[in-house]
């Protein structure tokens, strides 16, 4: 990745720590302690609000907006659908998590109900749950990644082709994450494989994007910056703790991303920017 593109990352890193911007989630009770402490931890401020009688109260203090369907019942969904409206009528940003999307029929008619009547900004999903809400995927398994047997620039022109169609930014995290907005595209490097042996490390990366999407208006750049700083996070965590276990590598994500700076970004940043043909 050339130096622009870094830059433009750290740019956003460091008016996440100067503005603050809250971040608005409806989220997975699973995994929510974690998704507040990596806000908090990146530099935002997380308020965790699903009840339908505040969404408009939260929502208009609120720089950008997380659904994620981890949880899903009938009143939540009510409120996604509100918070995700008010949203597109403030200009904020919808950063849309489908966990285990093609696992139930109460989640694939989620996806698409928000799909169809929400303007998302940011789709961020393993590559699984990217590729059954595209079309090319007949099944999903649960909510873990599953293999991606086909090559990485079959993938990566799946989101591309996705991305131009939803026009909107569409992130499949894995092995290798993949993000476009229809045009141009990164492939994220950074990143261990142990991530997916601890829950939420996905909603997490949704968290994050969320806070670079509101501090910055560049929402490519924002999402891999979100992307990037969980995969630096995971690199310089993991040789501390591997010793210890999986529960201290959670933890020490969290005290990585509190310190991570534009010059951590600098040094550790493994991204390509794939050559594009017509």
């Amino acid at each position: 990745m050339t130096n622009r593109e870094i830059q433009e990352i750290s740019c956003i890193l460091e008016a996440v720590r100067e503005q603050k911007p809250i971040v608005h989630h409806i989220t997975n009770y699973v995994t929510v302690n974690d998704c507040a402490n990596v806000t908090l931890a990146i530099g935002a401020s997380p308020i965790m609000a699903d009840a339908l009688e505040e969404i408009d109260d939260i929502g208009s203090i609120s720089s950008s907006l997380v659904i994620n369907i981890g949880t899903l019942n009938e009143r939540t969904v009510k409120s996604m659908l509100l918070a995700g409206q008010k949203a597109n009528e403030r200009c904020i940003p919808v950063i849309l998590d489908p966990v285990g999307a093609g696992a139930s029929a109460l989640r694939n008619q989620t996806v698409e109900k928000l799909l169809q009547e929400v303007k998302i900004t940011v789709l961020r999903g393993n590559m699984s749950e990217i590729g059954f809400i595209a079309g090319v995927q007949k099944g999903a398994r649960g909510v873990d990644a599953a293999h991606n047997k086909d090559s990485l620039e079959n993938s990566a022109a799946m989101v591309q082709e996705f991305a131009q169609k939803l026009n909107c930014v569409v992130a499949a995290t894995g092995a290798i994450d993949i993000l476009s907005d229809g045009q141009r595209m990164f492939y994220i490097k950074n990143g261990q494989a142990v991530l997916g042996g601890i829950t939420g490390t996905g909603c997490m990366c949704t968290s994050l994007i969320a806070s670079f999407c509101g501090a910055g208006k560049d929402y490519l750049s924002a999402a891999a910056g979100g992307l990037l700083c969980m995969g630096i996070a995971a690199d310089l965590a993991w040789p501390k703790t591997q010793k210890a276990g999986l529960g201290s590598l959670r933890m020490a994500i969290i005290d990585e991303l509190s310190h991570m700076q534009s010059g951590t970004i600098e040094q550790y940043a493994n991204i390509v920017i794939p050559l594009q043909t017509d």
